[in-house]
């Protein structure tokens, strides 16, 4: 298995110590997410990447058998490759990898999520935009520490409220520093949302 991902980056200001991992959703790439940095955290190093796998031609990060049914090997090898990946790419690029912050919309946030549960010292600090974890989260991590911001639609119909509501409570219980923030539509990205993002980066200083 390969151990980097093709990837995009967005230099940052030389004074931001900021770092983000961003991991796109289906249907968008490395290239056409990096563009998100810019939107929420201006200043900051970005280094977007590429899914590794396609479903119809278009890129993601791990396999599912239909929507809302996920290819449990093919995400623990996803997971696996991230926890290891990840840190790489970041240092690689001379950044520090402990004070990342990994932000993913829908596959993208799905990955970073389980790669949370299971390799909670992989990543401390994280946006996940509209992910649907349809399993329990049994046994609950060790995630005292970790900074997470979820963001959804209350009528997205791909990730619905209630199973952002149980993950939610999965990771609290877990004792990870959680904030949630609701928007009234669907599946989309509003204004509202990247202004939500941008103020929890902005708190992100390295």
């Amino acid at each position: 298995m390969a151990t980097r991902y093709d990837e995009v980056q967005v230099a940052g200001d030389p004074g931001d110590a900021r770092t983000l991992v961003l991991l796109h959703g289906t249907g968008g790439d490395a290239r056409s997410f990096a563009g998100l940095a810019p939107a929420v955290a201006p200043g900051a190093h970005a280094i977007s990447l590429q899914g590794d796998v396609l479903e119809n031609g278009m890129p993601r990060f791990f396999r599912r058998l239909r929507e809302g049914v996920y290819d449990m090997d093919d995400l623990a090898r996803a997971v696996t490759r991230l926890a290891a990946a990840g840190p790489l790419a970041v240092e690689a690029a001379g950044r520090d990898p402990a004070t990342a912050v990994y932000v993913g919309f829908s596959n993208g946030a799905n990955l970073i999520a389980a790669t949370l549960l299971a390799h909670p010292d992989a990543i401390r600090r994280a946006v996940l935009m509209h992910p649907l974890i349809p399993f329990e989260i049994d046994p609950e991590p060790d995630l005292s520490g970790v900074d997470i911001l979820v963001t959804a639609g209350r009528r997205d119909p791909i990730a619905p409220w209630a199973s952002t509501e149980t993950l939610v409570g999965g990771l609290r219980r877990a004792g990870a520093r959680v904030r949630l923030a609701d928007f009234p539509g669907g599946h989309e990205v509003g204004d509202a949302e990247l202004a939500e993002i941008r103020r929890f980066l902005a708190l992100q200083t390295g």
